[in-house]
């Protein structure tokens, strides 16, 4: 399988320091090792990169993103955890680049309803979901009382090699600003 690729917002490098002492506490090894929020999956980025130019345009004309990282949370379908994010400015972003991609398939949870978030955990045969959960709930309490909140200058390319991989910061492409 070829490589695919992202769009994410990075969170602070402090925050960022954190979650990867978390994951390294829980040996949590999985493509979300680098920390990043995403604002485009991979449907529509095949590796040929035809749309790093449009999508760069889109990203450059688009403002800062502020962010406010909340506590921890796991999706209904059981498939990760992650801590909350808001943003309406960053799901504004997500959809100027769906409609300038304008993917002739995407994903269910891209568009207007798009759940914003910092993984913390995918789900894997080895991995106890609602123990890293509990653990999360203590680790995070304080995101769960005072969401930290911060703005996001740039966007990130990020690119997995492959099945098996973790997604890689490739480039930074500054918002508008």
């Amino acid at each position: 399988m070829a490589a695919s690729f992202l769009l994410a917002a990075q969170p602070s490098p402090e925050l960022a320091a954190r979650l990867q002492t978390f994951r390294a506490a829980h040996h949590l090894k999985d493509a979300a090792a680098v920390p990043h929020i995403t604002v485009k999956a991979r449907s529509g980025l095949p590796p040929e990169l035809d749309w790093q130019e449009t999508l760069r345009g889109v990203v450059a004309r688009h403002a800062p993103l502020p962010l406010s990282i909340g506590g921890p949370r796991q999706f209904g379908n059981d498939t990760a955890l992650y801590l909350m994010v808001s943003s309406p400015e960053a799901v504004r972003l997500h959809l100027a680049l769906l409609e300038a991609l304008k993917p002739a398939r995407f994903f269910g949870y891209e568009g207007p309803g798009l759940t914003l978030h910092l993984s913390l955990a995918l789900k894997r045969r080895d991995v106890d979901l609602p123990g890293v959960l509990t653990a999360a709930r203590t680790e995070f309490a304080d995101l769960e009382r005072a969401p930290l909140t911060f703005t996001a200058r740039s966007i990130t390319v990020m690119r997995k090699p492959g099945p098996g991989g973790v997604y890689a910061p490739l480039e930074d492409w500054p918002l508008l600003g």
